[in-house]
C-alpha cells in the first residue's frame, strides 16, 4: 500500500507538473504568473502530504513497555496541567478478575493475549500483535496502527491530503473542459466518477476524525461506545481540551508533525500512558 500510495503520488505529479502547468511556465504572461503560483501551493501541499505521510508511516504508535505499571502518585512529580484543574482518574475495569491484587483499584486493565498490564485506552491489535496506546484504528494505507505517538501524524496528513486533492481538481478543472470539448479525447464516466469518489472519501473520513477529536473518542471507542443516550463520555474535557490532548497546546505547531518539549514532558496524555477524565464524572449519567 505505501507503494501504490507513492505509486498515485507519481501519477498525480507528472499530470500535474510535468504534462501541464510545467510547459505554461515558458509560455511568459499571465499564464506563467498562474503556473508559478500554482507550481509553488502544489508543492508545498506535496512537501506536508509527505512529510506527514512518512511521519505516520515511519513513527511507532506507541506499545506498552514489558513489564509495565502505573506511577505512583508519589512518583508522579509535576502534574498533567489538564489533570490538576479537577479532573479526576477513569476506573476502567477490563478484565479486572486478571489483573494483580495490587492494581485491582486503579485506571488499567489488563490484556490475556500479551498477558500482561496496559494503561487506560489501550487496545490489542491483531495484525502487530501487541497493545497500542490510545489505539484508533490498523490503517492499511500507512502499513501501520494509528495511536497514541502518531494520531496527530495521521490527521494532518488527511487535512493537507484532502487540501491537495482540492488544488489539484481546481487546477485540472480548465483541463477536464478542454477534453469534453475535444471529440479525439475520450474521458470515460468512470474516471470521473473515481476521482470523485476518492475526494468525497477523504473528505468524510477527515470529518468523522474531526469530530471523534472534539469528543476525545478513538475510532474503537466510537464504535463500543454505550448505546444508551444521555450518558457522558468519561474523557470529555470540551473540545479545546480535548484538541490539545491531539496536536499539544502550542498552537505555532498545530498544523505539522511534531510537539514542543514542554507539552511532551508536561502532558502524559500526548504519550498515551495518563488520560484526566470529567469532573464528577459518572458512568450511569
Amino acid at each position: 500500500m505505501i507503494v501504490f500510495f507513492l505509486g498515485l503520488v507519481g501519477v498525480t505529479y507528472y499530470a500535474v507538473v510535468v504534462a501541464y502547468y510545467g510547459p505554461h511556465l515558458f509560455r511568459g504572461g499571465f499564464d506563467t504568473l498562474i503556473a508559478v503560483a500554482f507550481l509553488f501551493l502544489f508543492h508545498l501541499l506535496l512537501v506536508m502530504v509527505l512529510w506527514t505521510y512518512a511521519t505516520v508511516v515511519l513513527t511507532d504508535p506507541g506499545g506498552v513497555p514489558l513489564n509495565w505499571r502505573p506511577l505512583r502518585e508519589e512518583e508522579k512529580g509535576d502534574a498533567d496541567p489538564l489533570v490538576g484543574l479537577g479532573y479526576g482518574i477513569a476506573k476502567i475495569g477490563t478484565n479486572q478478575s486478571a489483573v494483580p491484587g495490587d492494581f485491582k483499584n486503579l485506571d488499567i486493565g489488563f490484556c490475556l493475549k500479551c498477558n500482561r498490564l496496559k494503561p487506560p485506552r489501550a487496545h490489542h491489535c491483531s495484525i502487530c500483535n501487541r497493545c497500542i496506546l490510545k489505539m484508533d484504528h490498523h490503517c492499511g494505507w500507512v502499513a501501520n496502527c494509528v495511536g497514541a505517538l502518531n494520531y496527530k501524524s495521521f490527521l494532518l496528513f488527511l487535512f493537507y491530503t484532502f487540501l491537495a486533492e482540492i488544488l489539484v481538481c481546481l487546477a485540472l478543472l480548465r483541463v477536464f473542459m478542454e477534453i469534453f470539448n475535444d471529440d479525439e479525447v475520450d474521458l470515460t464516466p468512470g474516471k470521473l466518477a473515481a476521482t470523485f469518489i476518492a475526494f468525497v472519501s477523504v473528505l468524510g473520513f477527515l470529518i468523522m476524525h474531526i469530530t471523534l477529536v472534539g469528543a476525545n473518542r478513538t475510532t474503537i471507542e466510537f464504535q463500543a461506545k454505550d448505546k444508551k443516550t444521555g450518558l457522558t463520555w468519561r474523557y470529555d474535557l470540551g473540545w479545546k481540551k480535548n484538541y490539545e490532548q491531539v496536536f499539544g497546546t502550542e498552537k505555532k505547531l498545530w498544523l505539522i508533525p511534531v510537539y514542543s518539549k514542554d507539552d511532551k514532558r508536561r502532558m502524559p496524555a500526548l504519550q498515551g500512558f495518563e488520560y484526566p477524565t470529567r469532573p464528577n464524572w459518572d458512568p450511569q449519567h
